[in-house]
């Protein structure tokens, strides 16, 4: 999987333009499933078991990505844009981008700091004060590259380091994408369904349709979520902690989880030997928080591996943990299938 999820890092996908993520997948795992794509760009997918399932469980992950969308081209050739999605403006000075179909080459900038007034030089920067630099002289120029509309992403590296970590942009939710994959060109002991859902980052929209088109009895959300096992941080709030496996949701702020399912997932990695941790902060949401209220309601239980940096251009996360997460998710959904 490790390959798999470099390659699918370094796509470009921010929410509503998924095409060169749901491509990738579908080149993967066309000769193992039966698969459709809805109007709203979800990868629906049906992959045969063993036995039929006495349940219909729905697995998902979000095939999109945070980043920026060009509103404007200035007289000078700068590009000024907004966020899709969650961004810490701090993550984004100075970085490298990516901007349009022609993936053209351009920098974060933000007035220098010997220009800014001294009452202000602690301040943290607000979007607006930012713009793209892709080199153009002027306008005119820039229109040559670049349209309003078009899409940006951060340019970031695929770095392995330590002790199995490795760094990337969008690990949100790339490795989630890569645990499935994996299960579908597997032997499943039960028939699944699959969703790679669209637009999650901007308010779990392809989920809500996807959920509504299968119609699941349960579905197992697979995710990356804080780890905040940084320095400085007390041990309370560290959310989940990288290398310790995957970790199960209880509550965030669009999901209160079936207590039966949280212990359940426990209870079955203890029988089988699998790491995993609780989350210990009520925080963020995703895609669980659309599906759970889909048609009459679905069961719905959440696994996410962590990652320190979230909605960054170094996403870290430790390789081990994405094993257990998978793990975990194949026996769950077996369980709940029969």
């Amino acid at each position: 999987m490790l390959e798999m999820i470099k390659e699918l890092c370094a796509l470009p996908g921010i929410s509503g333009r998924e095409n060169a993520v749901r491509d990738y997948i579908i080149e993967k795992i066309k000769d193992y499933a039966e698969y459709s794509v809805d109007p709203l760009g979800n990868l629906i997918v049906f992959k045969k078991g063993k036995r039929s399932a006495k349940n219909k469980v729905m697995l998902d992950a979000h095939m999109d990505e945070v980043g920026l969308i060009i509103t404007t081209i200035t007289s000078e050739g700068y590009l000024r844009f907004t966020k899709v999605g969650g961004i810490d403006t701090r993550v984004m000075i100075g970085r490298t981008v990516k901007v349009g179909s022609s993936a053209v080459n351009g920098v974060i900038g933000i007035k220098p700091v010997h220009l800014v007034e001294k009452s202000a030089e602690s301040d943290i920067p607000k979007p607006d004060d930012l713009y793209i630099d892709i080199g153009a002289i002027d306008k005119e120029e820039a229109e040559k590259y670049v349209n309003l509309g078009d899409s940006a992403w951060f340019a970031s590296d695929f770095v392995e380091f330590g002790d199995g970590f490795v760094k990337a942009k969008a690990l949100d939710d790339r490795a989630g994408c890569a645990i499935l994959i994996e299960m579908i060109r597997s032997e499943l002991e039960y028939d699944a369904w699959f969703s790679f859902s669209t637009q999650e980052e901007i308010g779990t929209r392809g989920a809500q349709t996807a959920a509504y088109t299968i119609a699941p009895d349960y579905a197992i959300v697979v995710e990356t979520t804080t780890a905040a096992d940084i320095s400085g941080v007390k041990d309370e709030k560290r959310v989940c902690i990288c290398g310790k496996g995957g970790t199960v949701s209880f509550m965030d702020r669009s999901t209160i989880y079936s207590k039966e399912l949280f212990d359940k997932a426990f209870e079955i990695a203890e029988r089988n030997g699998i790491a995993c941790q609780p989350k210990t902060m009520v925080a963020g949401g995703n895609d669980a928080g659309a599906i759970h209220k889909s048609r009459g309601g679905v069961k719905v239980l959440t696994v996410s591996v962590p990652c320190r940096y979230l909605h960054s251009p170094s996403c870290v996360i430790k390789y081990g943990d994405v094993e257990e997460s998978l793990k975990l998710i194949r026996a769950m959904a077996e369980e709940f299938a029969g």
